[in-house]
């Protein structure tokens, strides 16, 4: 398990520091900075603050995902599916809450509304080519590679 340094800076007093559920959790959760609950409207989204801005370092990606029991009990997940922090933003981290039930939903001030892991990416260099090589799959799309 790889461990380093992030640094974090509170935007607001009230922002809470993100914590890991478990020793071997991936992912640390990131808090509401809102005092007030939050309502959600059936299938509408809420940009939800975080309070906090950090320094992913160079190499990584700050991947933000769902945390299962606000999805599983409330029906609330990121709009995006999965947000991505990079290591040069510097600005608050906030997450477009998307409610996908048909009823109005709530956060509770300061309730945890997402999980992050820090992952390592690879960037690619592209280059235009007349062919791609050979696969048995070719120009196979969705469904080509299941059986019948």
């Amino acid at each position: 398990m790889q461990m380093f340094n992030v640094n974090i800076k509170k935007l607001d007093e009230k922002a809470i520091i993100p914590k890991y559920g478990s020793e071997y959790a991936a992912g640390f959760d990131l808090y509401s900075v809102s005092d007030e609950e939050i309502t959600i409207k059936a299938h509408e989204t809420v940009l939800v603050k975080t309070g906090l801005a950090m320094e992913i370092p160079v190499g990584y990606a700050g991947m933000i995902f769902a945390r299962s029991g606000l999805a599983s009990k409330k029906g609330l997940a990121p709009a995006n599916k999965v947000g991505v922090v990079d290591a040069d933003y510097r600005g608050e981290v906030m997450v477009a809450l998307h409610n996908h039930t048909g009823e109005d939903k709530t956060i509770d001030a300061h309730e945890r509304i997402a999980q992050m892991v820090i992952m390592p990416f690879a960037t690619a260099n592209f280059i235009e080519v007349d062919e791609l090589s050979y696969t048995i799959r070719g120009e196979g799309g969705f469904g080509s590679t299941g059986t019948k």
